[in-house]
Protein backbone atom coordinates (compact mmCIF):
# COMPACT_ATOMS: atom_id res chain seq x y z
CA UNK A 1 0.00 0.00 0.00
CA UNK A 2 1.33 3.69 -1.23
CA UNK A 3 1.20 5.96 1.14
CA UNK A 4 -0.18 9.14 -0.40
CA UNK A 5 1.62 12.87 -0.62
CA UNK A 6 -1.04 14.01 1.46
CA UNK A 7 -0.68 11.12 4.31
CA UNK A 8 2.83 11.68 4.35
CA UNK A 9 1.91 15.29 5.19
CA UNK A 10 -0.15 14.48 7.96
CA UNK A 11 1.93 11.97 9.43
CA UNK A 12 5.53 14.73 9.04
CA UNK A 13 3.19 17.57 10.89
CA UNK A 14 2.02 15.58 13.39
CA UNK A 15 5.73 14.20 13.90
CA UNK A 16 7.14 17.92 14.25
CA UNK A 17 4.05 18.98 17.11
CA UNK A 18 4.83 15.84 19.07
CA UNK A 19 8.49 17.21 18.72
CA UNK A 20 8.01 20.31 19.37
CA UNK A 21 5.81 19.52 22.37
CA UNK A 22 8.60 17.40 23.54
CA UNK A 23 11.06 20.11 22.95
CA UNK A 24 9.18 22.73 25.26
CA UNK A 25 8.40 20.31 27.67
CA UNK A 26 12.24 19.31 28.09
CA UNK A 27 13.21 22.98 27.94
CA UNK A 28 10.89 23.62 30.88
CA UNK A 29 12.56 20.78 32.99
CA UNK A 30 9.49 18.33 32.36
CA UNK A 31 9.89 15.28 30.60
CA UNK A 32 7.21 13.50 28.82
CA UNK A 33 8.16 9.99 29.29
CA UNK A 34 9.14 9.80 33.18
CA UNK A 35 6.17 9.63 35.93
CA UNK A 36 6.29 11.99 38.69
CA UNK A 37 4.42 12.12 41.81
CA UNK A 38 2.88 15.66 42.25
CA UNK A 39 2.77 16.99 45.78
CA UNK A 40 1.71 20.78 46.88
CA UNK A 41 2.53 22.45 49.77
CA UNK A 42 1.11 26.09 51.02
CA UNK A 43 2.68 29.35 52.23
CA UNK A 44 1.79 32.66 53.24
CA UNK A 45 4.63 33.96 51.27
CA UNK A 46 7.21 32.71 48.65
CA UNK A 47 9.20 35.64 47.91
CA UNK A 48 12.42 34.68 45.66
CA UNK A 49 10.93 31.34 45.15
CA UNK A 50 10.35 30.59 41.18
CA UNK A 51 8.61 27.83 38.88
CA UNK A 52 11.52 25.61 38.40
CA UNK A 53 13.28 25.80 41.30
CA UNK A 54 14.87 22.88 42.62
CA UNK A 55 13.51 20.79 45.50
CA UNK A 56 15.93 18.42 47.40
CA UNK A 57 16.45 15.84 50.07
CA UNK A 58 19.56 16.94 51.95
CA UNK A 59 20.86 18.56 49.35
CA UNK A 60 19.90 16.11 46.51
CA UNK A 61 17.69 17.05 43.60
CA UNK A 62 14.91 14.79 43.43
CA UNK A 63 12.24 16.92 41.23
CA UNK A 64 11.25 20.86 40.41
CA UNK A 65 8.79 23.29 41.11
CA UNK A 66 6.05 23.17 38.74
CA UNK A 67 3.67 26.02 39.22
CA UNK A 68 2.93 28.29 41.87
CA UNK A 69 -0.57 29.78 42.60
CA UNK A 70 -2.99 31.91 45.15
CA UNK A 71 -5.60 29.53 46.56
CA UNK A 72 -8.82 31.21 46.25
CA UNK A 73 -10.13 29.77 49.81
CA UNK A 74 -7.76 31.06 51.78
CA UNK A 75 -5.28 33.41 49.57
CA UNK A 76 -2.12 31.91 50.88
CA UNK A 77 0.27 30.39 48.29
CA UNK A 78 -0.01 27.02 46.89
CA UNK A 79 3.32 25.55 44.93
CA UNK A 80 2.89 22.52 42.68
CA UNK A 81 6.10 20.31 42.99
CA UNK A 82 7.04 17.24 40.88
CA UNK A 83 8.99 14.60 42.91
CA UNK A 84 10.89 11.54 41.27
CA UNK A 85 12.25 9.18 43.66
CA UNK A 86 12.45 5.94 45.46
CA UNK A 87 12.74 7.47 48.88
CA UNK A 88 9.45 7.00 50.87
CA UNK A 89 8.49 10.59 51.57
CA UNK A 90 6.14 10.04 54.61
CA UNK A 91 2.96 12.61 54.92
CA UNK A 92 4.30 14.26 57.99
CA UNK A 93 7.43 15.30 55.75
CA UNK A 94 7.72 19.20 55.68
CA UNK A 95 8.67 21.42 52.55
CA UNK A 96 11.26 24.28 53.79
CA UNK A 97 11.99 27.21 51.81
CA UNK A 98 15.90 28.17 51.81
CA UNK A 99 18.32 29.89 50.65
CA UNK A 100 21.57 27.76 49.52
CA UNK A 101 23.63 30.75 48.51
CA UNK A 102 23.83 34.52 47.99
CA UNK A 103 23.57 34.36 44.08
CA UNK A 104 21.18 31.34 43.58
CA UNK A 105 17.71 31.59 44.29
CA UNK A 106 15.30 29.88 46.67
CA UNK A 107 14.87 26.11 46.82
CA UNK A 108 12.38 24.20 48.46
CA UNK A 109 13.95 21.29 51.08
CA UNK A 110 12.03 18.10 52.06
CA UNK A 111 12.71 17.38 55.66
CA UNK A 112 11.20 13.69 55.98
CA UNK A 113 9.64 12.56 59.43
CA UNK A 114 10.72 9.03 60.04
CA UNK A 115 8.05 8.58 62.82
CA UNK A 116 5.48 8.40 60.38
CA UNK A 117 5.37 5.25 58.37
CA UNK A 118 3.01 6.31 55.89
CA UNK A 119 3.83 7.12 52.23
CA UNK A 120 2.89 10.20 50.50
CA UNK A 121 0.38 9.74 47.00
CA UNK A 122 -0.30 11.72 44.19
CA UNK A 123 -1.82 15.07 45.16
CA UNK A 124 -1.23 14.97 48.79
CA UNK A 125 -0.04 18.14 50.75
CA UNK A 126 3.15 18.56 52.94
CA UNK A 127 3.85 21.08 55.96
CA UNK A 128 5.31 24.17 54.43
CA UNK A 129 7.76 26.02 56.65
CA UNK A 130 10.27 28.55 55.74
CA UNK A 131 14.08 28.69 56.79
CA UNK A 132 15.88 32.73 56.99
CA UNK A 133 18.75 32.66 54.02
CA UNK A 134 22.01 34.57 54.89
CA UNK A 135 20.63 37.34 53.25
CA UNK A 136 17.72 38.05 54.75
CA UNK A 137 19.13 36.66 58.71
CA UNK A 138 21.96 39.38 57.92
CA UNK A 139 19.01 41.72 56.77
CA UNK A 140 17.02 41.23 59.87
CA UNK A 141 20.19 41.95 62.35
CA UNK A 142 21.24 44.99 60.58
CA UNK A 143 17.71 46.71 60.78
CA UNK A 144 18.43 47.12 64.66
CA UNK A 145 22.17 47.59 64.27
CA UNK A 146 21.12 50.29 61.78
CA UNK A 147 18.69 51.72 64.35
CA UNK A 148 21.14 51.70 67.14
CA UNK A 149 23.77 53.26 64.76
CA UNK A 150 21.59 55.97 64.34
CA UNK A 151 20.62 56.49 67.74
CA UNK A 152 24.09 56.67 68.82
CA UNK A 153 24.75 59.01 65.71
CA UNK A 154 22.00 61.47 67.05
CA UNK A 155 23.69 61.28 70.63
CA UNK A 156 27.18 61.99 69.23
CA UNK A 157 25.65 65.33 67.26
CA UNK A 158 24.24 66.67 70.61
CA UNK A 159 27.62 65.88 72.73
CA UNK A 160 29.49 67.75 69.83
CA UNK A 161 27.21 70.23 69.81
CA UNK A 162 27.23 70.61 73.73
CA UNK A 163 31.05 70.34 73.34
CA UNK A 164 31.08 73.53 70.82
CA UNK A 165 28.65 75.61 73.14
CA UNK A 166 31.15 75.01 76.01
CA UNK A 167 34.62 75.46 74.47
CA UNK A 168 34.06 79.24 73.20
CA UNK A 169 36.38 81.44 73.12
CA UNK A 170 36.71 81.98 76.84
CA UNK A 171 36.74 78.65 77.54
CA UNK A 172 39.88 78.12 74.87
CA UNK A 173 41.74 80.95 76.19
CA UNK A 174 41.59 79.58 79.77
CA UNK A 175 42.43 76.11 78.32
CA UNK A 176 45.55 77.21 76.84
CA UNK A 177 46.45 79.15 80.37
CA UNK A 178 45.98 76.13 81.70
CA UNK A 179 47.79 73.66 79.66
CA UNK A 180 50.74 76.89 79.79
CA UNK A 181 50.80 77.34 83.56
CA UNK A 182 51.10 73.22 83.63
CA UNK A 183 53.61 73.11 81.20
CA UNK A 184 55.49 75.46 83.96
CA UNK A 185 55.01 73.10 86.78
CA UNK A 186 56.46 70.36 84.72
CA UNK A 187 59.22 72.41 84.23
CA UNK A 188 60.26 73.65 87.90
CA UNK A 189 59.37 69.81 88.82
CA UNK A 190 62.07 69.00 86.87
CA UNK A 191 64.28 72.00 88.12
CA UNK A 192 63.30 70.56 91.57
CA UNK A 193 64.08 67.04 90.85
CA UNK A 194 67.51 67.98 89.32
CA UNK A 195 68.28 69.84 92.40
CA UNK A 196 67.49 66.72 94.38
CA UNK A 197 70.00 64.44 91.96
CA UNK A 198 72.54 67.06 92.62
CA UNK A 199 72.03 67.41 96.56
CA UNK A 200 71.73 63.48 96.57
CA UNK A 201 75.50 63.50 94.60
CA UNK A 202 77.07 66.03 96.51
CA UNK A 203 76.03 64.13 99.80
CA UNK A 204 76.95 60.82 98.54
CA UNK A 205 79.53 60.34 101.09
CA UNK A 206 77.37 61.26 104.20
CA UNK A 207 74.05 59.22 102.96
CA UNK A 208 76.62 56.10 102.12
CA UNK A 209 77.67 56.79 106.72
CA UNK A 210 74.24 57.44 108.01
CA UNK A 211 73.29 53.48 106.20
CA UNK A 212 76.64 52.23 107.60
CA UNK A 213 75.60 54.01 111.28
CA UNK A 214 72.02 52.38 110.14
CA UNK A 215 73.55 48.74 109.58
CA UNK A 216 75.54 48.72 112.98
CA UNK A 217 72.75 49.98 115.18
CA UNK A 218 70.91 47.31 113.41
CA UNK A 219 73.35 44.81 114.13
CA UNK A 220 74.00 46.28 117.57
CA UNK A 221 70.06 45.70 118.30
CA UNK A 222 69.99 42.19 116.53
CA UNK A 223 72.66 41.48 119.49
CA UNK A 224 71.01 42.96 121.78
CA UNK A 225 67.92 40.74 121.20
CA UNK A 226 69.64 37.63 120.62
CA UNK A 227 71.19 39.02 124.48
CA UNK A 228 67.44 38.92 125.84
CA UNK A 229 66.88 35.64 124.03
CA UNK A 230 69.41 33.72 126.04
CA UNK A 231 69.12 35.74 129.08
CA UNK A 232 66.04 33.85 129.87
CA UNK A 233 63.20 35.88 130.27
CA UNK A 234 61.12 33.23 131.16
CA UNK A 235 62.81 32.24 134.35
CA UNK A 236 62.89 35.73 135.41
CA UNK A 237 59.33 36.85 135.25
CA UNK A 238 58.36 33.35 136.74
CA UNK A 239 60.62 34.34 139.92
CA UNK A 240 59.05 37.64 139.77
CA UNK A 241 55.30 36.25 139.61
CA UNK A 242 56.85 34.08 143.03
CA UNK A 243 58.17 37.32 144.67
CA UNK A 244 54.67 39.23 144.08
CA UNK A 245 52.80 35.89 145.08
CA UNK A 246 54.72 36.21 148.55
CA UNK A 247 54.29 39.88 148.74
CA UNK A 248 50.40 39.55 148.07
CA UNK A 249 50.91 36.63 150.57
CA UNK A 250 52.44 39.05 153.33
CA UNK A 251 49.83 41.94 152.75
CA UNK A 252 46.94 39.48 152.99
CA UNK A 253 48.13 38.55 156.75
CA UNK A 254 48.15 42.51 157.24
CA UNK A 255 45.15 42.70 156.14
CA UNK A 256 43.57 39.74 158.03
CA UNK A 257 45.71 41.38 161.38
CA UNK A 258 47.81 38.19 161.91
CA UNK A 259 51.62 38.71 163.77
CA UNK A 260 52.14 42.20 165.50
CA UNK A 261 52.63 44.22 162.47
CA UNK A 262 48.88 43.10 162.07
CA UNK A 263 47.86 43.56 165.24
CA UNK A 264 49.33 46.74 165.54
CA UNK A 265 47.47 47.31 161.94
CA UNK A 266 44.23 45.90 163.39
CA UNK A 267 44.22 45.76 167.10
CA UNK A 268 43.28 49.29 168.29
CA UNK A 269 43.92 47.81 172.06
CA UNK A 270 47.90 46.89 171.59
CA UNK A 271 48.17 49.91 169.69
CA UNK A 272 47.53 51.82 172.93
CA UNK A 273 49.30 49.81 175.36
CA UNK A 274 52.24 50.41 172.73
CA UNK A 275 51.61 54.04 172.76
CA UNK A 276 51.19 53.90 176.56
CA UNK A 277 54.45 52.14 176.82
CA UNK A 278 56.38 54.62 174.60
CA UNK A 279 55.27 57.25 176.90
CA UNK A 280 56.71 55.89 179.92
CA UNK A 281 60.12 55.15 178.58
CA UNK A 282 60.07 58.71 177.50
CA UNK A 283 59.17 59.99 181.24
CA UNK A 284 61.40 57.78 182.54
CA UNK A 285 64.19 58.81 180.50
CA UNK A 286 63.48 62.34 180.50
CA UNK A 287 63.92 61.95 184.99
CA UNK A 288 67.15 59.55 184.50
CA UNK A 289 68.32 63.30 182.37
CA UNK A 290 66.86 65.66 184.89
CA UNK A 291 67.54 64.05 188.18
CA UNK A 292 70.15 61.02 187.73
CA UNK A 293 70.95 61.27 191.29
CA UNK A 294 67.69 59.47 192.00
CA UNK A 295 69.37 56.34 190.21
CA UNK A 296 73.14 56.42 190.38
CA UNK A 297 74.26 57.57 193.95
CA UNK A 298 78.18 57.93 194.03
CA UNK A 299 79.32 59.30 197.38
CA UNK A 300 83.23 59.08 198.17
CA UNK A 301 82.32 60.33 201.94
CA UNK A 302 79.39 57.94 202.85
CA UNK A 303 76.81 60.68 202.37
CA UNK A 304 73.17 58.90 203.02
CA UNK A 305 70.44 59.12 199.86
CA UNK A 306 68.05 61.73 199.28
CA UNK A 307 64.57 60.70 199.73
CA UNK A 308 62.52 60.78 196.49
CA UNK A 309 60.62 63.32 195.44
CA UNK A 310 58.11 62.53 192.05
CA UNK A 311 58.80 64.45 188.45
CA UNK A 312 57.66 68.37 188.71
CA UNK A 313 55.38 69.69 186.68
CA UNK A 314 57.81 69.40 183.41
CA UNK A 315 57.26 65.82 183.47
CA UNK A 316 53.40 65.94 184.37
CA UNK A 317 52.74 67.66 181.06
CA UNK A 318 54.77 65.05 179.44
CA UNK A 319 52.56 62.42 180.42
CA UNK A 320 49.62 64.29 179.34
Amino acid sequence: MKLTREIKTAILVIAAILLFIWGYSFLKGRDLFNSYTTLYVEYDSVEGLSPSAAVTINGLVIGKIEQISINPSNGRLLVEMHIKTDFPISKKSSATIYEPGFIGGKQIAIEPDFSDKSVVKQGDKLIGNVRLGMTESLSKKLVPLQDKIEKLLVNADKLLTGVNTVLDKNTQQDLKKSFANLSKTLEQFHQASSGVNSLIAENKTQISGMVSNFNKVSNNFSKISDSINKADLGKTVKSLNTTLAKVNGIMAGLEAGDGSMGKLLKDEAFYNNLSNTSKELELLLQDVRLYPTRYVNVSLFGKKNKPYKGPNDTISKAKK
